[in-house]
């Protein structure tokens, strides 16, 4: 919980300005056409992830030479200063131009630190982790994120229940934002009491940031290895997550409630799956399940998702995004565990957080894209074409991925 607790913060502020981006756009980039308040929208909640490799580099580099604990509590101060931004800036109505000028600048903000707070949080799991029981330890990191968009759905569905639509566009979506800044002195306190791990502790010259940047540009292949596979898990992610209210709502016609229900499920699912797929992993191998969970991606996304829109329904909402649920967490639980396995250990927070990012530069647009494909082609099952490339990518990647070989593994993870 300490460690992943900042992690936890990103993706619930990730998960409200998904759930509420049509408000957020007609808050602070009005329009006579919702379709355009909804792209402008989407296209903010997308630039943070733009910002992800710039603070992967910048801030990899620089936690992998002062070390984990300082690194983590770092991101998090980032982070809750572009939470605050978004919760407190007014409305167009009020300050025109300005407001979407300070929500872009918190989201650019948000992204630069979130650049590397998933990265470190997954490399403090390995390094205090053992070999046998890594892909478990590890997969509380994404479990945490499953916390974050229960929390933030049930919020949702709580919010949609008591307060009535115009209250709801109007003000109502700054309650889940204020809530998240209100905890965020206790992720301090929870940070500010962690250890250094003991393979870092153990390094008696941390790399320059120079050495760092010459790594990365010797160890390319494996960065870009890292990249492909981690198209897959964020793809899917944002698919059952972040999209998944808006698609429901503006592109099924379901109700707000029912399509926050949804997710609500979908968070509660992945958050018992990860760990067990992490202990599978642990048991099997992580290439067996990075296979077997891509293969069934690409063979039943596409399907799937046009049964929905066929005849859309709360159950089949419901059915296909558990379904595509237990896809993601048997891919996610062994793919993160896996990246930390074959990035080189002197630049492994850098190298990691960098392939992460870059791909979520790619699947981060995710609700922006199937948003964009959906109003091109007039087909409504386009999710599912658009998460079927991804999970390609990742089989591209599961193939190809080797573990990176040192002398002693157990000193450096």
């Amino acid at each position: 919980m300490q460690v992943a607790s900042g992690n936890m913060l990103e993706m619930y502020d990730f998960m409200v300005f998904g759930y509420y981006a049509a408000a957020i756009g007609r808050a602070f980039f009005p329009s006579d056409d919702p379709y355009a308040e909804l792209m402008m929208s989407f296209a903010t909640f997308g630039a943070g992830f733009l910002m992800r490799p710039l603070g992967a580099i910048i801030l990899g580099a620089y936690v992998d030479r002062i070390g984990r604990r300082k690194g983590l509590i770092l991101t998090l101060t980032l982070m809750s200063i572009g939470t605050l931004s978004l919760t407190l800036t007014p409305g167009y109505e009020q300050i025109g131009l300005l407001a979407p000028l300070l929500v872009l600048c918190g989201r650019l903000l948000q992204g630069f630190s979130a650049g590397v707070e998933l990265g470190s949080t997954s490399i403090y799991l390995a390094e205090i982790a053992t070999p046998k029981i890594r892909g478990f330890v590890i997969s509380f990191q994404s479990a945490s994120q499953q916390i974050a968009v229960v929390a933030a759905a049930a919020i949702g569905v709580a919010l949609t229940t008591i307060l009535p639509p115009p209250a709801m566009s109007a003000w109502g979506w700054r309650i889940p934002l204020l809530i998240g800044c209100l905890i965020v002195p206790v992720l301090f306190f929870l940070r500010r009491n962690l250890q250094e791990t003991e393979a870092f502790a153990a390094t008696h010259a941390p790399p320059k940031i120079g050495e760092v940047m010459q790594t990365i540009v010797a160890e390319w292949k494996i960065i870009l290895t890292g990249v492909l596979m981690v198209l897959m898990t964020t793809t899917s992610f944002y698919v059952i997550t972040a999209y998944t209210p808006a698609f429901g709502s503006s592109v099924l016609h379901l109700a707000s409630r029912d399509s926050l229900f949804v997710t609500l499920c979908v968070g509660l699912s992945n958050f018992v799956l990860l760990p067990a797929f992490g202990a599978v992993s642990d048991r099997i191998g992580r290439k067996p399940l990075l296979i077997a969970a891509t293969l069934t991606a690409i063979l039943t996304a596409w399907p799937a998702m046009s049964w929905l829109v066929a005849a859309p329904s709360f159950i089949r909402l419901l059915s296909v995004e558990l379904w595509l649920a237990f896809i993601y967490s048997a891919y996610n639980a062994a793919a993160v565990a896996y990246l930390t396995e074959i990035v080189p250990p002197r630049i492994r927070t850098t190298g990691f957080s960098l392939a992460y990012s870059v791909a979520t530069c790619i699947g981060g647009f995710t609700p922006t894209l199937c948003t964009w494909l959906i109003h091109i082609t007039g087909d409504r099952a386009m999710p599912g074409a658009w998460l079927s490339v991804a999970a390609l990518c990742g089989l591209t990647a599961a193939l190809i991925a080797r573990p990176y070989k040192v002398q002693d593994k157990t000193a450096h993870l």
